[in-house]
């Protein structure tokens, strides 16, 4: 059984479904039934909401929940067999069947706190086959792939990349923007907080590629879950060497540091962000220079949104099944 627990679904009441379902479980002495805790899998509004696989497989979906219903769960599913369709979700709806999910795949099939679901899922051998190509190979497969900047300016992605490849200096720096300061806005949080480790995948080829040695990742402080998930998981991507130095084997060194910020809506933007990570008022700045030229410390530095990040370990991918 899975219970699905985004910040979405710790507000809509996820922890008290998830207490009612360990304690009718210890009540019955159902010790065999595993309890999963993974993030929300995009569906907000069936919150809180759970899942029941079978021995034999088979899915089941419930949502809209209460410590009630999840009593009668596990009364007539669990212990008698039956699904309790007043409570089931319909999969095989529209919303559900024509969804081809890319970055968003693993959110909700994966525990965000361990990284050995993510390598579960080929995680990484992104990261491992981006180490095996030259740095411009890299840059020119995700110029192939056409991606361009998810947080609304839609630059070309592989094309900053080159700039900053070609930008002659001793340090670079490549930068997530998960600042996400929209009102109501969800999506950069959803990714970080149920599948962290892409955007750290993303972030380690990317600098890889343009000669980074250091990244950051600029988020909210207003998103503890995510906050928390992101330190548990860079902490974990070092004990398993793909961060720090001489990852997976070589001699490239890259490393992540956490900055939160303060919920001042501009930093947004991009020069304000970079003024921030220096200490100083998040102010938008005068360009040229752009930031590929002169971001942090003066340094070149490669700013992409957190969906961009996620996409990456995702095309090269794609390239090593065209290999294969």
């Amino acid at each position: 059984m899975i219970v699905y627990q985004g910040t979405c679904g710790f507000a809509s009441g996820a922890q008290e479904i998830l207490e009612a379902l360990k304690k009718e479980l210890q009540s019955r002495n159902l010790a065999d039934v595993t309890v999963l805790e993974h993030s929300c899998m995009g569906c907000c509004y069936l919150e809180p909401y759970m899942s029941v696989t079978d021995p034999e497989g088979v899915f089941t979906l419930y949502g809209y929940l209460t410590p009630e219903k999840v009593k009668q769960i596990v009364e007539t599913h669990l212990m008698g067999g039956e699904v309790v369709r007043e409570f089931m979700v319909d999969i095989n709806t529209p919303f559900f069947s024509r969804q081809e999910k890319r970055i968003t795949e693993l959110l909700g099939k994966i525990n965000p706190f361990k990284i050995e679901d993510y390598i579960f899922y080929d995680g990484y051998q992104g990261l491992s086959k981006a180490l095996e190509m030259k740095q411009t190979d890299v840059i020119e497969e995700v110029k192939r792939s056409g991606l361009r900047g998810r947080g609304g300016a839609g630059f070309p992605t592989g094309v900053k990349w080159n700039f900053a490849y070609n930008t002659e200096s001793n340090q670079k720096y490549m930068v997530c923007n998960a600042d996400e300061g929209d009102p109501g806005a969800y999506m950069n949080r959803a990714e970080l907080e149920g599948n962290p480790h892409a955007v750290l995948e993303g972030m380690a080829i990317g600098g890889y590629a343009i000669g980074a040695n250091k990244g950051y990742i600029y988020v909210r402080a207003e998103y503890p879950l995510a906050v928390e998930i992101l330190n548990a998981s860079i902490a974990q991507a070092r004990e398993y060497g793909l961060l720090g130095k001489g990852i997976l084997g070589t001699a490239f060194d890259f490393d992540i540091e956490l900055f939160l910020g303060s919920g001042a809506f501009v930093c947004g933007e991009e020069a304000a962000l970079i003024r921030s990570i220096e200490g100083k008022r998040g102010e938008p700045q005068q360009r040229p220079p752009f930031p590929i030229e002169r971001g942090i410390n003066g340094k070149p530095t490669a700013i992409n949104n957190v969906e961009s990040w996620a996409n990456i370990p995702v095309i090269i991918i794609i390239k090593i099944l065209k290999v294969f």
